[in-house]
């Protein structure tokens, strides 16, 4: 079965957030977007707005679907991501899990060593193609 996972593009500017895993996480120490799995009885927004209440303890005002695609892991592992835009939120942004969050200009987000299914992601907006 295909995880659903939705995903948050937290926009200021030029400028992107990005968080790093914590290296207790799975894929340890690699770069993301906040947000997780959609739970049972939730729709994407719902779950976002849980996500980034919970890892950054914002209230976001979940904006537009940007994309969304599937990705199957070296494991098998396979994830249908949903990417939602955030320009505006409640609350001051707090790391409540990751080893690091930081905003990242968009053209060096390839810079940053993220998780696979997020590169092509990453390249278009580096690329200025998204967002």
């Amino acid at each position: 079965m295909i995880k659903q996972v939705v995903a948050a593009l937290i926009v200021r500017q030029e400028e992107i957030l990005c968080c790093q895993r914590t290296e207790y996480q799975a894929l340890p120490l690699k770069w993301e977007f906040p947000g997780g799995k959609i739970e049972s009885g939730e729709n994407a927004a719902q779950a976002l707005h849980r996500e980034l209440e919970e890892e950054l303890g914002i209230r976001p005002e979940v904006g537009p679907k940007v994309t969304q695609f599937c990705h199957t892991y070296a494991n098998g592992n396979a994830v249908e991501l949903h990417f939602f835009l955030v320009e505006h939120y409640e609350g001051e942004l707090q790391n409540c899990i990751f080893r690091e969050i930081r905003w990242v200009k968009k053209q060096d987000l390839p810079s940053l060593d993220f998780l696979d299914a997020d590169r092509k992601l990453v390249q278009e907006i580096a690329d200025g193609a998204l967002l």
